[in-house]
């Protein structure tokens, strides 16, 4: 069980009471190998929400994510009679990366279970790095249990994602490099999946600069941590399946929450179409490639869930390794959120000129049309008429509302289709 005494009493002998300088410690560690990830003021992602947006690259980190940093620590930490007997843990991908890189660097044999579901590009990248990997279960709560059962078994030492100060410590020295690149900065927003990066990143901040906000994201198709945060205690949700799937964790860890409750603010939800259109917007306007999970929180800032005002605010880019076999229905409801791209079903007279005359009113309109399709089957259509579904490439909802107000006054049934 995720969070549950079982995780955690393999660290029972750690105290869980992270501090400034343990984060400093971790730096010196990973100093020269882990990259100082640049940050990059944005123009664009500013004016759209008026706050100063600094975008932190971890998505430009070795191995793709954060996740390398921590994993970094962690393996340093280990004896070596415990490097001998090889490591194993639980990923839903990108902690996955980071252990069996780190591991195949030190020549520690690594094992990763990993949920059936993880994205091929993730898997992929783990077996490149020389991990064994199994795929078991549904979810990462799952795939944990069978992990902690590896364990046992087969005599290894289990590498927590989150519930480790060394793991924490590790992602904490994000928190350090952004009041260097900006010490300006008044708020900062991360994405929440077991809680390891935004605890490590709060303390340090909050120990450096009292007076800053740090502010935690969730996809609210899978809410755990969420809810956690704001009922007082662990809780567990069935969540649905996310673009953000790096931060879909089932249970929220109730030894995280006690540090989120110190150290975050607030966390907030994003739904799917706001995660898709920060990926878009990302690609389009700072020509970079992230994860859902990983944009989760510019998604936060753009559609508005931390309303603010000329703030100076730290987006930190979590990861960046996207299957690229979902990129195009990323894009596709990119698009659509963003007004660029709608589809909409007409019904028109089934005689010969009839869809000449509607392409014509959108041709008016300078709308692209991408794709027709006649549909005369439908047993709810009346007689004599055909339906058309149609995709159009727009230039956004107030070009959507035009095109479908004036096919309404010229005699048209149209529905709008999501």
């Amino acid at each position: 069980m995720i969070g549950s005494s079982v995780g955690y009493r393999e660290y029972n002998k750690f105290t869980m009471n992270i501090t400034l300088q343990d984060i400093k410690e971790a730096r010196e560690l990973i100093k020269g190998i882990a990259l100082y990830t640049p940050i990059k003021k944005t123009g664009h992602f500013s004016a759209m929400v008026g706050n100063n947006i600094y975008l932190k690259m971890e998505n430009m980190q070795h191995t793709g994510a954060f996740k390398y940093r921590g994993a970094r620590v962690k393996l340093l930490s280990l004896t070596e009679d415990e490097k001998k007997r090889g490591v194993i843990t639980a990923s839903a991908g990108n902690h996955a990366q980071g252990v069996a890189s780190n591991a195949q660097q030190l020549g520690i044999k690594a094992t990763i279970v990993m949920p059936e579901g993880t994205p091929l590009v993730k898997v992929t990248a783990t077996k490149g790095y020389g991990a064994e990997v199994i795929l078991f279960g549904d979810s990462f709560h799952e795939a944990f249990g069978h992990a902690m059962e590896l364990k046992e078994k087969r005599d290894l030492v289990f590498i927590h994602p989150f519930e480790d100060p060394k793991i924490i410590a590790g992602q904490g020295t994000i928190g350090l490099e952004l009041l260097e690149q900006a010490p300006e900065l008044d708020l900062v927003v991360v994405p929440v999946g077991g809680g390891g990066v935004i605890s490590g990143i709060a303390i340090a901040l909050k120990s450096l600069k009292p007076s800053i906000q740090v502010i935690g994201v969730q996809a609210s198709n899978s809410p755990s941590v969420y809810r956690s945060f704001r009922s007082g205690k662990a809780e567990m949700v069935e969540a649905k399946a996310t673009i953000a799937e790096g931060i879909a964790v089932k249970q929220a860890s109730p030894v995280m929450l006690e540090i989120l409750k110190k150290y975050v603010d607030d966390i907030v939800l994003v739904e799917e179409a706001e995660i898709a259109s920060a990926i878009l917007l990302l690609m389009e306007r700072s020509k970079v490639v992230v994860e859902g999970a990983g944009a989760s929180s510019l998604a936060a800032v753009l559609y508005n869930k931390i309303p603010v005002k000329n703030k100076n605010i730290g987006v930190v880019l979590t990861g960046g390794n996207i299957d690229v076999n979902m990129l195009s229905r990323i894009i596709e409801s990119g698009l659509a959120k963003s007004g660029r791209l709608v589809r909409m079903s007409v019904f028109v007279i089934d005689k010969p000129g009839a869809l000449q005359r509607l392409t014509t009113i959108i041709a008016g309109h300078k709308a692209n049309i991408l794709q027709v399709i006649h549909n005369r089957l439908s047993s709810e259509m009346p007689l004599g008429e055909t339906e058309i579904n149609l995709t159009l490439e727009t230039r956004g909802q107030d070009h959507i509302e035009s095109i479908i107000s004036d096919l309404n006054a010229q005699g048209y049934k149209v529905t709008k289709q999501k």
